[in-house]
């Protein structure tokens, strides 16, 4: 199974860059995890053919807000994902993200505008980066895809 992972669109209303992923990239998904920072609702509009599972983010206007927790836990094939934004300074994003989860296979998150694939301490972490990208954090544009196939591995995407 595949799943799409995307954090940091800032967008009001879909680009065209937006609904070329899902033509592209993300065509052949199972389901797509936002980590945040969506910034408006009318992003949805982009992921109406597939499953989406998002949490709301620093920069999200009310109604994103209103519509999805800070944090969830996501269950596929038996695995448990981990879903966040983040918070707080980007040197130790990782330690408090982790302490806000137990028991999970992996934690998908995003905040910092930079790519993460590494397991520690036995868990997955895994930040796609920004789909819109980053000139402080010197990152491009980037995504990610989830795999399961006995376990979990991610591959990021520049865009």
């Amino acid at each position: 199974m595949k799943i799409g992972v995307i954090s940091d669109t800032h967008l009001y209303v879909p680009s065209k860059e937006l609904y070329g992923l899902m033509d592209g990239i993300f065509s052949d998904v199972s389901m797509v995890l936002h980590a945040g920072d969506l910034t408006g609702l009318d992003i949805l509009d982009a992921f109406t053919e597939t499953r989406l599972f998002a949490v709301s983010g620093n920069m999200d206007s009310y109604d994103v807000i209103d519509m999805f927790p800070v944090k969830r836990v996501v269950e596929v094939e038996g695995l448990r994902i981990g879903l966040i934004h983040g918070f707080g300074f980007y040197g130790n994003i990782e330690d408090g993200i982790r302490n806000s989860f137990s028991n999970v296979d992996a934690i998908v998150y995003g905040h910092t505008h930079k790519p993460a694939n590494h397991v520690k301490d036995g868990v997955l972490m895994f930040n796609p980066g920004a789909f819109s990208g980053s000139s402080s954090a010197k990152a491009g544009r980037s995504v990610g895809i989830l795999t399961i196939d006995k376990g979990i591995t991610g591959k990021i995407i520049n865009l």
